[in-house]
């Protein structure tokens, strides 16, 4: 698949690590480091505007390294960018650490997947389909 892409920032483009990889790691786009208390948050800019088919959404996720070592994911995960969005692609950090992270310039903070999606129409109705688990929710399978 292609996507068109302005690239704003001195980065090159977001690549895969690996060849089988699912997502493209974003980096930050700033002109100063960006220091994120424990519990703050901060949208990140990334340089980046794409143009995503009709048909599909791009996901900006967190990335397991940053979680893991610095307690860094994102506020809003996974976040979408619709098809029909132009402006750049930003990513909303949040530290939920006990120390103080920074985020600096080219740093890989995000990744990015693109992934197809379905329009659907609402079909009103006035029961649903029996089922073995029913309306039960959040616990309700057990451990």
């Amino acid at each position: 698949m292609r996507i068109p892409v302005i690239n704003h920032s001195s980065h090159p483009l977001p690549e895969y690590q690996t060849p089988h990889a699912a997502g493209l790691d974003l980096r930050a786009h700033l002109t100063a480091p960006v220091t994120l208390g424990p519990l703050e948050r901060a949208l990140i800019p990334t340089g980046l505007s794409l143009e995503i088919p009709v048909g599909y959404e791009a996901q900006i996720r967190p990335r397991s390294g940053l979680a893991l070592k610095h307690g860094i994911g994102l506020v809003n995960s996974p976040g979408t960018i619709d098809a029909d969005y132009r402006g750049e692609v930003r990513v909303l950090l949040v530290n939920l650490s006990n120390e103080p992270f920074v985020v600096n310039d080219g740093e890989r903070i995000a990744q990015l997947i693109v992934a197809k999606h379905e329009t659907i129409a609402w079909q009103p109705v006035e029961t649903l389909s029996e089922t073995q688990r029913g309306a039960g929710g959040y616990g309700s399978t057990g451990r």
